[in-house]
């Protein structure tokens, strides 16, 4: 059986501002026996990009 994930995400600030999007492990490049605490990490990472790209936010950090 094909895992699958989908990511949504809403705003309650910016009405319209929303999306949903399902992916296969494979689409992603996950290995579908990683432990569940890599995967959750795997997934956060993923998922954060995701949401990102959607909302096209970029930004950087400067330490001096």
């Amino acid at each position: 059986m094909v895992k699958t994930v989908t990511f949504s995400f809403s705003s309650a600030e910016y009405e319209g501002t929303e999306a949903t999007e399902t992916f296969t492990f494979e689409e992603l490049g996950m290995d579908e026996n990683l432990d569940e605490k890599a995967l959750g990490k795997e997934m956060e990472r993923i998922f954060e990009a995701w949401v990102w790209h959607k909302l096209n936010i970029s930004s950087s950090i400067y330490i001096k």
